[in-house]
């Protein structure tokens, strides 16, 4: 079962990637994010909430460890720490913020907890 769980996450972490990579302007406009005068804005997004989760994706599946598992949900709670502390200091929008929060921090709790205790 936790390998089964360690993939799903994976995926969903490649799939997560995959809009920010292939529609970086659907992704920024459902973080309701605004481009500005320039395109530089969809190339951040096709870099740090695309390819970056894809790559981090695809390298765990490939290295397939307790402990590369174990640093995605690592990776997770750093994103859930952001998400939260922003509730806290910039007042975003709520729903769209426990979400997202919430789906990252369930993320960082699974494959923290169930891969830090099979690591040599």
């Amino acid at each position: 079962m936790t390998a089964t769980l360690n993939v799903i996450a994976a995926l969903l972490t490649i799939g997560f990637g995959l809009f920010g990579f292939l529609a970086p302007a659907f992704t920024a406009n459902a973080l309701d994010l605004a481009p500005t005068k320039s395109t530089m804005g969809l190339s951040e997004m096709r870099a740090s909430v695309g390819g970056l989760f894809v790559v981090t994706g695809a390298a765990v599946l490939w290295l397939n460890t307790p402990m590369a598992y174990a640093m995605l949900g690592v990776v997770y709670a750093g994103a859930a720490l952001g998400r939260f502390v922003s509730v806290f200091l910039d007042n975003p929008p709520m729903t769209k913020a426990l979400t997202f929060g919430g789906i990252e921090l369930a993320l960082a709790i699974w494959l923290i907890f169930a891969n830090i205790s099979k690591t040599p």
